[in-house]
């Protein structure tokens, strides 16, 4: 694994332990198919909620949320489809949320975006 790989890792671990604190059950992790990937599958309250997560050691390029282009949004949305499509859960409510984690100088800063797609 390289650099960016681990703190990749590192930033979704961070993510699914904050998610947890606020009470989230996570489903899955690393989702993947032909159509996408999903970094977490969870379930807040009644809600299926499929989240991105950004990893970050800087904003010199610009924030987290900004590298959630058309494209990769396209390949979340039709992976969230497919995900409903195979656990027959067509009808449930669901949302899309980004969670942007900064790594700077040894902090760890977790920002949630709830309904960022």
């Amino acid at each position: 694994m390289n650099t960016k790989q681990i703190e990749g890792k590192i930033g979704e671990q961070e993510a699914v332990e904050y998610l947890k604190e606020l009470g989230y059950e996570i489903l899955y992790t690393n989702f993947r198919c032909k159509q996408g990937e999903i970094d977490i599958i969870a379930k807040d309250n009644e809600e299926i909620v499929f989240v991105e997560v950004k990893t970050r050691t800087s904003t010199k390029y610009g924030e987290a949320r900004e590298a959630v282009n058309k494209i990769k949004q396209k390949h979340i949305l039709d992976a969230a489809k497919y995900y409903l499509y195979m656990n027959k859960k067509e009808s449930a409510y669901v949302r899309i949320d980004v969670v942007e984690v900064y790594m700077i100088d040894d902090i760890i800063i977790v920002e949630h975006i709830k309904q960022a797609i």
